[in-house]
């Protein structure tokens, strides 16, 4: 018994999936402005920045700490 695996693109089988919104050119434009926007808002501003930082870096933990803790938790769903 062969068999024979077709590697040709599908466009069939491609039909349902999309593309998440960072892999479009758009997205990755986006990206591509809000990093050099972050890299110039860092060089113009960075004494008024590190001079905020630790009056917002306890928000910023306990907000990280919540986004990655309730991964685990299956979604919302609750069993009973």
């Amino acid at each position: 018994m062969v068999h024979h695996h077709d590697n040709s693109p599908d466009p069939k089988r491609d039909e349902g999936v999309r593309r998440t919104f960072l892999r479009t050119p758009a997205g990755l434009a986006l990206c591509l402005f809000l990093a050099i926007g972050g890299v110039l808002l860092w060089l113009d501003h960075q004494a008024h920045i590190l001079g905020v930082l630790p009056l917002f870096l306890p928000l910023l933990i306990c907000l990280g700490m919540h986004f990655f803790m309730h991964r685990g938790h299956g979604g919302g769903h609750h069993e009973q």
